[in-house]
């Protein structure tokens, strides 16, 4: 799972996120700063309204929320979701001792990005796609 920080800085370069079952998120709220939550058609489903699309809680009984805003939730992508984020800029993954380092092609250039976590070495190259792009 991708740290916090780079999950926020995702989120302010602009990656947008569908909520499907099985994605983690956590709240931006202080008190569940600790909490990662799954979607879940059981019990943390996606409802899309009118007005935009909201996380319900279903039969959760740990403590009484029912909903909240797709806006208040904070999406930690998996490392298969920022692969496939990547698309056709990913070359490869390889470990490098105790760290990961991935290769991509942005804009014709080869860049790399090394994370003792694979899924973090991802997220560091979408975001280097994400702010070249922008």
């Amino acid at each position: 799972m991708i740290s916090t920080d780079l999950a926020l800085a995702l989120r302010d370069a602009g990656l947008v996120w569908h909520p499907a079952s099985g994605d983690r998120f956590q709240l931006d709220e202080p008190e569940f700063e600790a909490d990662v939550f799954t979607v879940s058609e059981m019990t943390i489903e996606p409802r899309r309204y009118p007005t935009g699309v909201i996380l319900a809680f279903n039969g959760t009984t740990e403590w009484a929320l029912d909903s909240v805003a797709l806006e208040d939730a904070l999406w930690l992508p998996r490392e298969d979701q920022l692969r496939e984020l990547l698309r056709g800029t990913f070359r490869s993954l390889t470990r490098l001792g105790d760290a990961f380092r991935v290769d991509a092609v942005i804009q014709g250039a080869p860049i790399s990005f090394e994370h003792p976590e694979p899924a973090d070495a991802y997220a560091l190259a979408l975001l280097a796609l994400l702010r070249r792009i922008a």
